[in-house]
């Protein structure tokens, strides 16, 4: 049986109308989950190093494994690269001046939930994963190219690719969970990354139908684009420098 990690619900306050960006220091916004704590089965400790259900280093390079694990890994990695991408947004020398009071905020409160989000799938691994001395992903590099942070179309061009595949990401993991708390783990993370996605989109091109463009909502099904993380990583692995691989997730 594999390890659990155990949730529990809360009820964000809503205030006003930017409630839907906002987060405390404790909470993941939107999803109204905590960290509640960690069920380790003794039989886990038994289990073979070479499961390939279980990350770890493979042929001296850090694998994804499959299953629940690897999908709680692969998210966790996305997370480290927005996380990254808005520290750095946040941190760029002319942040106040180049962008306008609203997308300083919006463009901060995204900054706190991809930092809270990166920490609790941080946490939840280490407290889930059998030997996370040697099975948690370490902390990624990246490399953002001649990207300048002080280009507010270019960190609004960066943003909305990032949201856009952090939503398919999460949307097309969702069938590769087993455990029903960790599928309502992602659904609600991937509304709030729904919310960035629509949010950047308002702020490129505001008064429009962009928020929820053809290009990213199948215009039949209203549904958001899904896609597998062998295609995620395509897009993704061309900022991580750090080198790792997913040969057990599709």
């Amino acid at each position: 049986m594999k390890n659990e990690v155990k949730i529990h619900e809360v009820n964000p306050l809503l205030n006003n109308r930017r409630s839907f960006l906002k987060i405390s220091g404790l909470t993941i916004v939107g999803t109204g989950l905590l960290l509640a704590g960690c069920n380790h089965d003794d039989d886990d400790e038994n289990m073979p190093v070479d499961d390939t259900s279980l990350p770890g280093i493979r042929n001296g390079v850090f694998d994804l494994g499959s299953g629940d694990f690897g999908v709680l890994t692969y998210a966790y990695a996305l997370e480290q690269l927005e996380a990254d991408f808005y520290t750095k947004v946040v941190n760029a020398s002319n942040f106040n001046s180049v962008f306008s009071d609203i997308e300083r905020q919006v463009l901060t409160d995204l900054y706190h939930h991809e930092v809270i989000h990166r920490d609790f799938f941080k946490a939840a691994l280490s407290g889930a994963l059998p030997n996370p001395s040697t099975q948690l992903l370490p902390s990624l590099a990246f490399n953002y190219g001649s990207m300048n942070f002080n280009s507010r179309s270019e960190v609004l061009a960066t943003a909305k690719a990032l949201e856009d595949t952090g939503v398919a990401a999460y949307n097309g993991a969702g069938k590769l969970i087993k455990s029903a708390d960790y599928l309502v783990l992602a659904g609600k993370i991937v509304s709030v990354e729904a919310r960035h996605a629509a949010a950047i989109r308002s702020l490129i091109n505001p008064n429009s139908k962009d928020f929820a463009g053809d290009d990213v909502v199948n215009a039949t099904t209203g549904l958001d684009v899904a896609k597998d993380p062998s295609k995620i990583l395509a897009v993704a692995g061309g900022f991580i420098t750090t080198p790792f691989t997913a040969k057990y997730l599709p």
